[in-house]
């Protein structure tokens, strides 16, 4: 069996799985009924091949994974603060930034990253442009506004580390190529938004 096919088998005991679960008890029937709709559902639904461009960097997922947990965490004392703080409320606003991450799947994963930092929401994503509109709870000072960029950017080179190293990184054959966006084409003035 090729990956694919255990890919596949793989989704087939997940979705079967669920199925059990859902109806409370393991029996025959459960069992047959959730492979006849994992089937179906595999048939009429199927999964978009992912395009995998790069390899995976173990060590640098790990300190992806903890700086998450940090920005967490920071993220989550600072909103509280704001919460109970005697005073007006924050001053709010969209931010943009833009991300030299070339694969579809990684910019999603790093969107997903910066939507669970609490205080920050993804309010739109330019796929083309790969740009990201960000809505942030505090941006009352200059100091917070770059606070927002240093993290963008420390969670860019942490996901490009992982999985995007330009030496290793080669498009997938379902990878489209992008004309109108060559990060490496930026230049200091389109950076204005990036410290």
């Amino acid at each position: 069996m090729n990956r694919e096919g255990v890919l596949r088998a793989g989704v087939l005991v997940w979705l079967t799985t669920v199925w059990i679960l859902l109806w409370g008890n393991i029996s025959v029937a459960n069992v047959l009924g959730g492979l006849a709709v994992g089937v179906l559902i595999m048939v009429l639904l199927p999964l978009p091949r992912v395009p995998v461009e790069g390899r995976i960097h173990l060590w640098s997922i790990a300190k992806l994974v903890g700086l998450c947990i940090v920005y967490a965490a920071q993220s989550s004392a600072q909103v509280a603060w704001l919460a109970v703080r005697p005073g007006p409320p924050p001053v709010t606003g969209v931010l943009r930034a833009r991300l030299a991450i070339k694969s579809d799947l990684v910019l999603t994963l790093c969107i997903d990253v910066l939507n669970l930092i609490p205080g920050t929401m993804v309010l739109e994503v330019d796929q083309v442009k790969r740009m990201v509109y960000v809505h942030v709870l505090d941006v009352g000072t200059d100091k917070a506004v770059d606070q927002f960029y240093r993290t963008v950017r420390q969670l860019e080179r942490l996901f490009i580390a992982s999985f995007e190293r330009d030496e290793e990184w080669k498009p997938s054959p379902w990878h489209v190529d992008n004309p109108v966006f060559d990060p490496s084409a930026l230049k200091p003035t389109d950076r204005k938004d990036l410290p």
